[in-house]
């Protein structure tokens, strides 16, 4: 689910490099913040680690050639084991063929929580040693037996605001194409889209859980007609709002925040009724690295300034809460796990992903492309 947004996260990095918003040295520290660590470009067939190296498997993109310099921080100066960076793309079906044969290369994987459950309850991935892993630094209901909360983004409306006098405060506003005319957008692989369209019908928060995926899909199915695209990748979710292709859209908040900013606030964003989505490390059982030098890299992630220059640079709301406060308050209102915007959106259901998913995505395929 989140592969998407990952390859996102290295392409964003990238596009800043290339237009100056970012010097190489912000841009090579960014990468290292994105996988905790150093790094060095890999391939999935070549990645093997050597004594006192660890292989993180994460979502690469256009970027990754560059990560063979970003090497030498915290965590290989306080341990002396060096994090390989390998950017082949941790699906959940590359992971269980990794672990099934008991005798991996792989250490660790940038995974959905959800897939990290569904494997771990395989016997694929490791019980997260929370002796080691700081609960205390994990966000009420977002630690899990097999994955460790990393990151934070969300599913949010985008507007034109130079075409709306009153701004859309809800998801039945972004349906209601009378009282807002306009095209809409939404994601091509249905998360966060059953839980817009379910909203925008009537379902309160607290009972969005378990999904009906039935009802989604035919609020969808009635409305697809208003729908002018359904994006697959961030750069094309921003390019149909600038563009004037749609005039709202359903998008990542990383990507709505360089609207707002990127626009002077002509495309703006709101928090109300947004979906918030949750990143994780995860461990594979028997990793060559062990147990416990996995669970030291995820435990050295969770320094709060690591996670406040992930933000700076990227949008993503940071896992530990003692982050937020060392925001800038200028900068706060983009920030999707932010006191204010927080307590505005509903958190991703895990458990019902963990499930669910396979089958909810192959209807709504089914919806989107009929």
């Amino acid at each position: 689910m989140n592969g998407h947004f990952q390859k996102d996260q290295a392409l964003l990095l990238a596009e800043k490099l290339k237009t100056g918003q970012i010097s190489r040295r912000s841009f090579l520290q960014g990468l290292g913040v994105l996988v905790g660590s150093s790094a060095l470009g890999l391939s999935a067939s070549g990645a093997k680690a050597q004594p006192n190296e660890m292989i993180y498997v994460n979502w690469g993109g256009d970027a990754i050639e560059a990560m063979a310099e970003a090497f030498g921080d915290s965590f290989t100066e306080e341990t002396g084991i060096k994090i390989l960076y390998d950017g082949s793309g941790p699906t959940e079906g590359a992971i269980k063929a990794q672990a099934e044969g008991g005798n991996p290369t792989w250490d660790m994987v940038d995974c959905d929580p959800f897939s990290g459950q569904a494997l771990g309850a395989q016997g694929l991935m490791r019980e997260i040693d929370w002796t080691i892993v700081d609960p205390s630094k994990i966000r009420d209901g977002f630690k899990w037996k097999y994955a460790a909360n990393s990151y934070f983004f969300s599913y949010v409306i985008a507007y034109d605001a130079t075409k709306y006098d009153t701004p859309p405060t809800s998801m039945a506003d972004f349906f209601d194409v009378k009282k807002f005319p306009g095209k809409r957008s939404m994601y091509k692989w249905g998360v966060g889209m059953w839980e817009a369209a379910l909203l925008a019908d009537g379902v309160a928060p607290e009972d969005l859980y378990p999904i009906d995926v039935e009802r989604a899909n035919a609020k969808i199915e009635a409305f697809k007609d208003n729908v002018g695209a359904f994006w697959g990748g961030g750069a094309e979710s921003q390019s149909l709002l600038l563009n004037g292709d749609v005039s709202m859209a359903l998008i990542w908040s990383t990507r709505a925040m360089l609207l707002d900013k990127d626009t002077g606030g002509d495309i703006k964003m709101t928090w109300a009724d947004g979906i918030l989505s949750p990143g994780s490390n995860g461990v594979l059982m028997n990793n060559p690295g062990g147990a416990e030098a996995a669970m030291q890299y995820i435990a050295s992630t969770q320094v709060p300034e690591k996670q406040v220059k992930l933000f700076e640079l990227l949008g993503n709301g940071p896992a530990n809460p003692a982050a937020d406060a060392m925001i800038p308050d200028d900068q706060k209102k983009y920030n999707p796990v932010d006191p204010a915007n927080f307590k505005q959106q509903i958190p991703l259901d895990m458990d019902w992903y963990e499930k669910n998913y396979g089958a909810a995505l192959d209807a709504y395929l089914g919806v989107i492309s009929s």
